[in-house]
């Protein structure tokens, strides 16, 4: 039987941290929890440390922190509460860890997860603003140290299942297909899109998901950001990444050959699936996910996006093509965007109109070091703030 691995798991308290417990709970000799992160929620970070027992818990929230201190030490636990971003990268890059799953959500999960890379660790990569703002750094990174990369969102999971493994897994790849939901509103027109909810954006058709991810997958921003991912990860150009949308989210992506052979990941839409993947590969074990009746689908469907309605995938390709720092400006833009549009201070196309401008306002050089790119993180959020507060003056 294999060693006992000790895991990580950046934001424990999001959807993927949530079902990755959820996960590891089935496999009780196989994993052990060596730290839980969050931001701030303090209450569902405890119940997780009282029944995980891990040595440390840290959260970005100072306040926050304290009040996890008292209720744990009230409660008889050993665990250590640490607090910061400084935190996140300590328990991320400790000796004792074996595994990091790095699924907090945005560009705060950046800096805990290329201190995961640095220390050679095998990363389960649910947080692909990761790749999207350091890009071409956080590749060399995984190259100088020796890390372990394994992708965890469903279509990269699907793509990476479908190459061959060995250093020549990419050999005969014309295209990758990357698979999109459409979101809750793929059939509503531009004047009915202006007037959706935050409620109704966070309501996905297929996917348990927070609600950051569900209003990209609503925008088709998730798309545009899992294209650029896929450009990184897979070493591909965004002319060899095609976006096709599948509304039942049956079928995850796809590998196309150059014979013309197309291999695809199919399953029941349930992040349990690929994480459980990433977690044990090449072994595979069980992750709790219902199992895929064919007998009870009624057909797979597939259509090209309208980048007319949904501007926001034609943006990241854009921006990937630009070069730079150009998807680090999309990405910082989109989330205050998003934020925004949950605070009901941005309307649904409010949204790609933010983007758009901060990639046209904001100068994108090629930057040295991660330090350079979270400055630039910084003033593309001070822009799109700045767009965002004339919008709701001008209404």
């Amino acid at each position: 039987m294999a060693a006992v691995q000790q895991v990580t798991v950046l934001g424990s308290t999001g959807s993927i941290g949530t079902q990755t417990l959820d996960v590891l709970a089935l496999h009780p000799e196989r994993y052990r929890v060596f730290a839980l992160t969050a931001g701030s929620q303090w209450t569902l970070l405890a119940e997780q440390c009282l029944r995980w027992q891990p040595r440390y818990a840290v959260l970005a929230d100072e306040q926050a922190a304290e009040s996890l201190r008292g209720h744990l030490r009230a409660a008889g636990s050993q665990t250590e509460v640490l607090a910061g971003p400084q935190a996140q990268c300590q328990v991320a890059a400790a000796d004792a860890v074996d595994t990091v799953v790095a699924a907090i959500v945005g560009a705060a999960g950046v800096r805990p997860t290329l201190a995961a890379v640095d220390a050679g660790k095998r990363i389960l990569l649910a947080n692909k603003e990761a790749l999207v703002v350091t890009g071409a750094l956080f590749m060399d990174a995984v190259k100088a140290s020796g890390a372990e990369l394994i992708p965890v969102d469903s279509e990269h999971s699907a793509i990476f299942q479908c190459l061959p493994i060995g250093a020549q897994r990419m050999q005969g790849v014309s295209r990758l297909l990357l698979t999109a939901s459409g979101g809750p509103f793929r059939t509503l027109d531009a004047d009915a899109l202006a007037r959706v909810t935050p409620e109704q954006a966070v309501q996905h058709p297929n996917w348990c998901m927070g609600p950051k991810i569900s209003v990209d997958s609503a925008t088709l921003m998730n798309k545009g950001l899992e294209l650029i991912e896929a450009c990184w990860l897979f070493d591909v150009t965004p002319a060899q990444v095609e976006v096709v949308v599948h509304p039942q989210s049956v079928l995850h992506s796809m590998v196309e050959y150059d014979d013309g052979s197309v291999l695809a990941q199919l399953g029941t839409p349930d992040m349990r699936t690929p994480i459980a993947c990433a977690l044990a590969w090449p072994e595979r074990i069980r992750s709790g996910a219902e199992r895929l009746d064919f007998t009870r689908l009624t057909g797979l469907h597939f259509e090209a996006p309208d980048e007319a309605r949904f501007p926001c995938l034609r943006l990241a390709r854009e921006a990937m093509q630009a070069g730079g720092v150009a998807t680090a400006v999309l990405n910082a833009a989109n989330e205050e965007a998003v934020a925004a549009f949950l605070d009901r201070r941005l309307d649904f196309n409010g949204i790609p109109a933010v983007v758009e401008a901060v990639l046209e306002q904001t100068a994108t050089p090629r930057c040295p070091d991660v330090e350079a790119v979270m400055a630039v993180d910084a003033l593309a959020r001070d822009v799109a703030r700045t767009l965002i507060g004339e919008r709701v003056g001008a209404c």
